[in-house]
């Protein structure tokens, strides 16, 4: 693979309100962003399904990205209107029917200091094709897990709603203890020692037929796929809980599963190298795994309107 990786056949990236070539698509050294982490994100995907590509939960992203960037007191300077055809724009742009999308707002070159009301405001949304973010197999076989050393922020820190590049320093460290120790993800407990989430997931556990998972007082992002499962599953018959989840729950459960814009539903088949129920994807975990799918992919009729249709180019009339 080449030094650009997914990004080979990537050609354009939209920035700050037009599409620019990928070489091109840069910014200064001295921008606020890279000294004090003031950048605010969102990770989406195009699905191509039965009917042409399509955008999950498009608008329900953006929304969480402008509530994201109200708390850092940082106004994006597109509607969402706008920024919903940028996200057209680069999908089309770069020919693609299937792809991951990251939108990203951040404080630019400006003035240097930890203040950062002075610095400019910067909108990115950049595309390119991503896989099993944990695996080829981990939907189908699961993942092994273990619970890391590090802890989320405190309520009173940085706010886990907000989707901060900052905040994502400390996934960096439950990423890494947990990779260098032979596991594909970590799972973090929140400050009072109650299961909060993985280094870049939410979190499920069923037990005896009921589906939990954290509440957001457990310091978690709420995650739009993870709303998009709690109503699959209450559809289904399922009762949901949030609820504060003790560490010990995560042994003695009968299933568990990852969820998010990069990992989809991906079952988790052991934590600490205790295998979770069988050690196999359970009952539950698969099918929530087969109603996802099947509506991100347009093989289950999409009757929550999840979907946003990529539209076709229109042509300009001289």
């Amino acid at each position: 693979m080449s030094q650009k990786g997914p990004f080979e056949n990537i050609g354009w990236i939209w920035m700050n309100g037009r599409l620019v070539e990928f070489d091109k698509a840069t910014t200064h050294v001295m921008s606020h962003a890279l000294h004090y982490g003031s950048g605010l994100f969102e990770g989406i995907r195009c699905y191509n399904t039965t009917q042409g590509p399509a955008i999950f939960r498009l608008r329900e992203h953006l929304v969480r990205l402008e509530h994201s960037c109200k708390v850092y007191r940082m106004e994006i300077p597109y509607t969402r209107e706008e920024l919903e055809q940028a996200c057209f724009e680069a999908i089309r742009s770069n020919g693609l029917e299937e792809c991951y999308i990251r939108p990203i707002v951040y404080r630019g070159f400006g003035t240097v200091g930890l203040n950062p009301l002075k610095s400019p405001v910067e909108v990115v949304i950049a595309v390119w094709p991503w896989g099993r973010y944990l695996g080829d197999d981990a939907m189908e076989n699961g993942v092994d897990a273990c619970v890391s050393s590090w802890r989320r922020s405190g309520l009173g820190s940085s706010p886990a709603l907000a989707k901060a590049t900052a905040n994502y320093m400390n996934s960096q460290l439950i990423k890494m203890e947990a990779i260098t120790n032979g596991y594909a993800e970590g799972i973090a407990l929140d400050s009072n020692g109650y299961v909060s989430e993985g280094a870049g997931e939410n979190i499920f556990l069923v037990q005896d037929g009921h589906l939990y998972t954290p509440p957001v007082s457990s310091t978690i992002l709420p995650g739009i796929t993870r709303n998009s499962i709690m109503t699959l599953a209450e559809e289904a018959g399922i009762e949901v809980r949030r609820v504060a989840i003790p560490r010990g729950m995560l042994y003695t459960c009968d299933e568990a599963f990852f969820t998010g814009t990069a990992v989809e539903v991906t079952p988790i088949r052991s934590v600490d190298r205790i295998a979770v129920g069988d050690g196999k994807p359970g009952e539950v975990t698969r099918m929530l795994t087969r109603e996802f799918l099947g509506i991100t992919r347009g093989a289950i009729p999409d009757r929550h309107g999840w979907l946003t249709r990529v539209p076709a180019a229109v042509p300009v009339v001289s």
